[in-house]
């Protein structure tokens, strides 16, 4: 079985990937390793024969899907973010950083390792190719000692902390969540206005009583009471209507309005009271419909920005971006596979469905021009040489080049007729082939020198790798949340150095907040990792 797995790296490829997946799911008290369980699947099957091989081209491609597609999808909330408290988040994440360097530091000194080996070391407890890679490149450049024997010292410590790296990041997020009580669900409540969070929306029909609103314009009463809601339908009269900026109530007025449950009651006791009306059954003038957006045309540009009203007699009432349902604002962005529900006259719904494509398999396509474009950039950014003086050079390499461009492009989302932004659908399919293809090809290559290494030695490197790991993720969820006050979702992100652990973490907080400290935490990271790794080799020598 192993010598046909060795002559077919494909299928050594998918065998460890389905399995990985199957045992990842297993669930105990509650817990699961998820995707992260494809990774040690690899280290059991590399661990088998020196000969099994997947090809580096699929950990590499695996790589670049994988950070290209987060780039794309983080980018809007990413320079938001920076925009906010930019300069603050990466002072700390900078000092954790070198915290860690710190810790490996002093490691050294303690157990005694080599230069080399406490270099590996730190590079795979950060889970950091990129490091390694620089300091092998600066091995390479000296003379007076034996390279290749330097070289190997480095990279057996690196595979046998590499795991480490991964499950000292889970540990941490496992025992701090315990720590702190962490409540997940209510913190998505907390953050839902700064980040795009699923919202639980209802809506309702409501009375106006309050004599003190009548007369005053929608868009006045928004602006003093801050409201999160959207209006649809209005009865007045006996006649039917929608909602506009430029509506104003009258006693008697029915109208409708979507919210989530705290955000419609808000507005009902500043209104009026709630109605027995159910408008949304009257069918006879408006209608509402969900259409899904495959026109490239309106992706990239904002709800006020298309100007709907204008051509039809309609109101955009909530969107519905893979499983997050939010409301419609006027500075709302759209993206291809949102789906947009309506209320409009029933003469419109039509040149409504052709204006937005209404194509669901259109919707779902990737454009493979802006695709490629955008992923060769990021290739072409990361083989550039990046000199900080004599002794140290790096690139940003298969994961910073991508991953940079990505955030670039989904923040600017389109240019000119060129749309960056990937379907949710396919964005959420690629990050996952991407990151699969990667794990497995890390497990297989790293799995038999890890096996290997099982002695005195290997088994202090791991002690060291399991310090540095663990020590680094408890201070960054230690210090963020209770002295920084950072939200303890956001800070995951930042704990998560390897795509594994930003799967675990999205899978404790059942929502993205994870990502958006993930590519915060990831540039300054990548570039702070390999110059800390070589200012550790150079050091300790």
């Amino acid at each position: 079985m192993v010598q046909y797995l060795i002559e077919y790296p494909l299928l050594l490829l998918f065998t460890v990937a389905s399995l990985g997946y199957l045992i990842g799911s297993i669930k105990y008290k509650g817990s699961s390793l998820g995707v992260a369980a494809v990774l040690f699947t690899g280290l059991a099957f590399g661990g088998l024969s020196p000969e099994l091989k997947i090809p580096e081209i699929i950990l590499l491609l695996g790589l670049s899907l994988f950070v290209y597609s987060i780039g794309l999808s983080s980018g809007p909330a990413f320079f938001k973010s920076y925009k906010k408290n930019g300069l603050k988040d990466f002072g700390f994440i900078l000092a954790m950083l070198i915290f860690s360097g710190i810790i490996a530091a002093a490691l050294s000194i303690l157990f005694g390792f080599s230069a080399a080996t406490i270099t590996g070391a730190y590079a795979g407890s950060t889970t950091n190719t990129p490091a390694l890679a620089g300091v092998i490149d600066y091995i390479n450049t000296l003379t007076d000692v034996d390279n290749e024997l330097l070289i190997e010292e480095v990279v057996i410590a690196y595979t046998f902390s590499y795991p480490m790296g991964v499950l000292g990041g889970i540990i941490a997020i496992l025992l701090m969540e315990k720590i702190l009580k962490i409540d997940y669900k209510k913190e998505k409540q907390l953050l839902k206005k700064e980040y795009p969070v699923e919202e639980s929306l209802s809506s309702t029909s409501l009375e106006i009583t309050n004599p003190e609103i009548c007369e005053i314009p929608v868009r006045e009463l928004f602006r003093k009471y801050n409201w999160d809601v959207t209006f649809g339908r209005i009865y007045h009269n006996e006649k039917f209507s929608l909602t506009r900026w430029d509506t104003v109530f009258r006693m008697g007025d029915i109208v409708m309005l979507a919210g989530s449950d705290d955000s419609v009651e808000d507005a009902i006791k500043v209104l009026g009271k709630e109605s027995d009306s159910h408008l949304e059954y009257d069918r006879r003038l408006f209608d509402a419909r969900n259409i899904f957006v495959s026109n490239p045309e309106v992706v990239g540009k904002t709800i006020a920005s298309l100007e709907i009203d204008k051509q039809y007699d309609a109101v955009i009432t909530r969107i519905r971006r893979g499983d997050i349902e939010m409301l419609a604002k006027g500075e709302t962005v759209l993206e291809l596979g949102d789906r947009i529900r309506f209320i409009a006259k029933r003469e419109d719904l039509r040149g409504l469905s052709k204006f937005f494509g209404d194509s669901y398999q259109k919707s779902s396509q990737v454009n493979l021009f802006s695709f490629g474009l955008g992923i060769g950039m990021g290739l072409m950014l990361g083989t550039v040489q990046i000199s900080m003086g004599s002794s140290l050079n790096f690139n940003l390499g298969y994961a910073g080049g991508p991953l940079i461009v990505g955030l670039i492009l989904g923040a600017i989302r389109r240019t000119g007729p060129i749309v960056w932004a990937l379907p949710y659908s396919a964005n959420v399919t690629l990050q996952q082939i991407g990151l699969i293809l990667l794990l497995a090809s890390i497990g297989v290559s790293s799995g038999n020198a890890f096996f290997e290494s099982l002695s005195i030695k290997g088994f202090w490197i791991f002690i060291a790798s399991a310090v540095i790991s663990l020590l680094t993720a408890f201070s960054i969820l230690l210090v963020g949340y209770k002295f920084l006050k950072k939200p303890f979702s956001f800070l995951l992100g930042i704990v998560a150095n390897q795509p594994a652990i930003l799967d675990f973490a999205q899978s404790r907080t059942n929502n993205r907040i994870p990502m958006y400290g993930y590519v915060m935490m990831f540039p300054i990271a990548l570039i702070s990792k390999i110059v800390i790794a070589q200012i550790l080799f150079i050091l300790l020598r």
